[in-house]
């Protein structure tokens, strides 16, 4: 019988283990329900008809992280401010129901304004659990996606961060624009001209119109559009956020997976940054056992 089943419940998709009393796994499941997919008030519905019964759980409670605790998810949990500990996160969990918690997510300043995560934070305080010695200095975390998170780690708290709507705007434009395309969407020759083609990553209006362009004017195969503006945007955000956060060269700790990882690390490499590697479904899932852990749930 489990002990514990932890959620990362995001915008397109459900991730869920079950847990001994240890934090070993005693099962794991994905579900295609995100939160996106899901009508107002659905989503316990759909944890206590889908998720609950796939397990062993008896009265097992639950820990979620992620976009579940939004205002489209089960219940909007308040967000911890930065800098923010592991041990913020623990003392900020909500129970949104009997026995099910949900984590608060991350709230910092930003560009005038303010910036948000759900989710990501439980990915990065998984990979600084993994090792003491990344609990000391500062690192520089980028997390790929739809909205992409570029975090900074000193001393084993997140003191900043910012997002960039990367995964979404291409998604966007691919979809619903001139630049709609259905072709190879990672011929990596062609993404390597739309990398030089971001140049700092400035005037990035501008440079999508080339996006355009090279096809009308300068007689480019229509089905090369997708490759060229993953190429384009993802050099933009590679270019300038590091810039904007004023950690521009230093080395990155890329928690993804495949394909975007091996995307993101060759557009950094060609601004010669030094980077890491760690899957993002392990760091999630260590993530959410720490915080088990640090709450007395295991």
């Amino acid at each position: 019988m489990a002990a514990l089943l932890v959620c990362d419940w995001g915008s397109t998709r459900v991730r869920a283990w079950a847990l001994d009393a240890t934090g070993s796994v005693l099962d794991h499941a994905e579900f295609p329900f995100g939160v996106n997919r899901l009508a107002p008030g659905q989503a316990p519905q759909r944890y206590e008809q889908d998720i609950r019964p796939r397990f062993k759980l008896g009265r097992a409670p639950a820990l979620m992280c992620g976009a579940i605790g939004s205002n489209v998810g089960w219940q909007a949990v308040p967000y911890a401010d930065c800098p923010a500990s592991l041990d913020d996160i623990i003392c900020s969990l909500m129970e949104v129901a009997a026995g099910v918690w949900i984590a608060p997510g991350l709230r910092t300043p930003a560009l005038g304004g303010c910036d948000v995560l759900r989710g990501e934070e439980t990915k990065a305080f998984g990979w600084l659990a993994g090792d003491r010695d990344r609990r000391t200095g500062r690192w520089l975390l980028c997390e790929p996606g739809t909205h992409s998170k570029w975090l900074v780690a000193e001393d084993g708290r997140v003191t900043r961060f910012l997002s960039a709507f990367t995964g979404e705007l291409y998604d966007v434009l691919s979809a619903s624009s001139i630049l709609r395309s259905d072709g190879v969407a990672h011929d990596l020759e062609v993404f390597d001209v739309g990398l030089a083609a971001a140049g700092e990553g400035d005037a990035l209006l501008n440079r999508i119109y080339t996006a355009r362009s090279r096809v009308a004017g300068a007689g480019a195969e229509p089905a090369s559009t997708g490759s060229y503006l993953s190429g384009l945007l993802i050099g933009a955000e590679v270019a300038a956020t590091p810039r904007v956060l004023g950690l521009e060269g230093e080395p990155v700790v890329l928690l993804a997976d495949e394909p975007l990882r091996g995307l993101y690390a060759r557009a950094l490499a060609r601004r010669g940054v030094a980077t890491t590697y760690a899957d993002a479904e392990p760091a999630a899932l260590a993530g959410l056992i720490a915080i088990a852990r640090g709450r007395g749930f295991l």
